[in-house]
Order: structure tokens, then sequence, then C-alpha cells
């Protein structure tokens, strides 16, 4: 958490926006791993790092920690080559991260800037019926340039997420949502050295265009991790050897089966709180379901490992809908007389989409403006061919404690390396079943 002093400084500025633009300096210091803050009811925890986000500062007004959440629209980049209107909190989407102690005493205050009214729901957090955010029916709407005030005790401790509950559909396909961590008031029996949070949402951004489409119900053109599509996702960085857990959320319109690459992880927590070490089961594949959250742990083993929904199409950026895909059909002279009116067209591949990839100088092939290529990536031996939900887990023997810097490319050690063996496709005799 970010000190008490610290905040003051950024407020002292006299005025709520000004202590916005503080936001992203004061995000940075409140996710350092050896922060600490005097209102915390426990002697020291790892404050959680949002990926590619930040976590909310609060004001300590005698017993309580005060919050401001600021619902507004912002320009919102998903990668470089699209940047669209979306609406989030504080000037990002995702909202920023709330985190506080199991025992705390909380109140957040709700400035609605949006041309439409707004609530807060605060999901999976057991508080009074009048303050579950829930418009029409435990509160009167936020209207535009009003400010409410929600105030709980936080009486259980886990991973959580906070959504409008107004014109739910629009505004969370428009990007309003966050999470809400909660630390035990207890150290934890077995803690960990590194924690990460992320929500998993979907949106439809259709090429060439600059804001999402809230009408779209399953065909969805990006799928991000906490806004963000790859390469722009932040790196989950770790040292060998170091506990690390990851707890998602998803408030998309789908499943998503998380894979991790390299380890075989515990499920440990869910919307309630971490699991008794009882009831951890040791996974490669989680489902996080729509409206839930997982927490993941495992130790870290050195390398670059792949960490994506295990949905293919999850994992690219900027699909079309409803266009064929000839395979196997020629037609290189229909492609020809389509570039002679629209220059730099591809067809879909005749020998699969790899082929896109072969013809363009930078590796991926370009789309509409406004539009990132489908499979983007470059890694240290070749296109990574990636995009969505994709990201990578970096674990080094030699990373300092809390450093998250990206340390590059993985040097794997002599022989640990795939080689080639022959460039005949004849090669060999594989068996074949009869």
């Amino acid at each position: 958490m970010i000190s008490r002093r610290r905040f003051l400084q950024a407020g002292s500025l006299g005025s709520l926006g000004a202590a916005l633009d503080a936001r992203a300096v004061a995000g940075k210091e409140a996710q350092s791993p050896n922060a600490s803050s005097e209102g915390d009811k426990t002697s020291s925890y790892v404050p959680t790092r949002t990926l590619n986000g930040w976590t909310l500062p609060y004001r300590l007004k005698g017993d309580v920690k005060e919050f401001h959440l600021v619902a507004e629209e912002v320009e919102h980049e998903f990668a470089p080559g699209t940047r669209v209107k979306c609406w989030g909190y504080n000037g990002t989407t995702p909202g920023p991260t709330i985190e506080a102690v199991e025992g705390d005493r909380v109140r957040i205050l709700v400035t609605n800037r949006l041309k439409e009214h707004t609530t807060v729901h605060w999901h999976g957090i057991i508080l009074p019926s009048g303050m579950d955010g829930v418009g029409g029916v435990s509160q009167p709407h936020i209207q535009p340039g009003e400010t409410f005030a929600y105030e709980f005790t936080l009486n259980q401790q886990g991973t959580h997420m906070y959504h409008p509950h107004a014109d739910e559909m629009v505004q969370m396909a428009e990007g309003m949502m966050g999470m809400f961590i909660i630390h035990p008031r207890e150290p934890e029996i077995e803690p960990v050295d590194r924690d990460y949070s992320f929500l998993l949402h979907n949106w439809a951004v259709h090429p060439g265009t600059y804001r999402p489409d809230p009408s779209v119900m399953v065909d969805f053109d990006l799928w991000t991790i906490n806004s963000k599509v790859f390469p722009a996702i932040d790196p989950l960085v770790a040292r060998t050897g170091e506990r690390v857990r990851v707890r998602m959320g998803n408030l998309s319109m789908w499943n998503h089966p998380m894979h991790m690459h390299g380890v075989q992880f515990y499920v440990t927590g869910s919307d309630g709180s971490r699991w008794p070490r009882s009831q951890w089961r040791q996974e490669a594949t989680e489902i996080v379901a729509v409206g839930q959250t997982r927490d993941i742990e495992f130790i870290a083993v050195p390398g670059d490992w792949a960490f994506h929904c295990h949905m293919a199409h999850h994992t690219m950026n900027a699909m079309g809908h409803n266009i064929p895909n000839p395979m196997g059909v020629d037609q290189s002279g229909v492609a020809t007389e389509i570039q002679e009116m629209l220059p730099g067209f591809m067809p879909m591949g005749r020998y699969g989409m790899a082929e896109h990839q072969v013809h363009v100088e930078e590796g991926h092939l370009p789309g509409p403006r406004n539009t990132m290529p489908m499979l983007v990536g470059k890694g240290p031996y070749g296109n990574i061919e990636m995009g969505g939900m994709f990201t990578l887990v970096k674990v080094r023997d030699d990373l300092a404690p809390g450093d998250y810097r990206d340390p590059g490319w993985y040097k794997a050690p002599p022989g640990t390396v795939a080689w080639l063996v022959s460039s005949d496709p004849n090669y060999g005799e594989p068996p074949r079943h009869s």
C-alpha cells in the first residue's frame, strides 16, 4: 500500500483532479512488495501487482480507509496500433485495484463523470444490502455529476471484483470493472513471494473503428488480460524457486481455460478466499468461469513460459467473422485481380494462415486503420504468432527479489533447445496406423 504521508502529499495540491494526475506514480509505489501502510491490521503482506495496472491509494480518516473512484470515459490503447474510446475508472480500464486487509473499515467515494447514471457492485464481498450497488434495488442510481459513498467493514479475505450494476451490459462492455483484493489479517501459513492480479475481458472493437460495440453477444474481436492484448501484456516475472500467486477474475462473456506452461500449479482459492491446504488441487489448466475468480500458485522454474487462454481464437487479435476460409484452394488469380483495386490484399491461406507471415517485412500482416495485426509478437526464434489472452512467465536464477522488470529473452543452456534434424519431408520411416 502507498503510505498515508505519500498520499497526502499527492492530495496537497488541493483538488481531486490533481490527485488523480498523480495516480500513475501512486500506483507504482503501492505495488512495491516492500510497501506498508499505517492503517493495515497486519504486520506484513505482499501487495498484489496488477498487470499493466495500478493500485488505488487511500486516505486514512480515523480508522476508515477512504478510496475515491471516478467513473469516466477514457482513452485506452489495447496495444500499439489500436487506440479506442472506452469507459473506466480514474483514467484507466480496468479501474485501479483496491487493496485492503481483513477487518478494515473502508469508505469508497464514487463520482460519476459519465453522461448516464451508474452504480458500483462489490462482487463477492459480504456487506449490508444497501451497500451492494444494485441500482433501483439496493440504492438510487448515481446520476451524472453525483458522488455516492459506500462504507462497510471487510469481514473476509480473498480475490474479488467490482463493476457497475446499472446499464450493466453497456458499461461493462465499455470497460468498467476492477479488482478488489482483501489480504488476510494474520500472516499466511505458506506466504507467497510475488502476487499478481488481472481481469479477463472481451471486446467488440470492429476493424477500423474507435469505440467498443456493446451490442455484440458472442463474436468478439479482442480478448484481453487487464484490457491489453499480446504483445502489450506485461510478463509475470519471478526468481527461480519463488512461490508465485496469480489472481484471475473473469468479467467477460466467455469462460476461459487458463493454461500455464512449465509447471503444474495448485489452484488455491476462488471467489471466497484462499482454501485450506487440504483442498488445493494440482492442474496445468484451470477454467475461470464468467463472474468467477481463481487463485493459482506455483514454484517458479527458469525459462520463458507461455501463459494463455486455451481457446485458440482467444489468442488472436482483430478477428473478422463470417469470412470464408477456403483452405486448399488456389486463389492466386483472384487475389491478383482484387489487389488491383485493394493494394495489400491477401486471401485467407491456401496452406494455412502461417503463409500470411512470410510475405510481410515486419513479420505480420497489417490490418485497417486503428487495427493491429491478428497475430503479433517477435521472439528470439522468429514470429510468435499469438495475440489476445497471451503473455509470458519469465523466470531467472539471478533476478533480484522485488525486481519486476522484463529480463529479456531466456538464454537456454546448451543442448536444451529443439534442433533441426532434416529438411527432407520424407525423412525417416514414421510408423502409420494400418
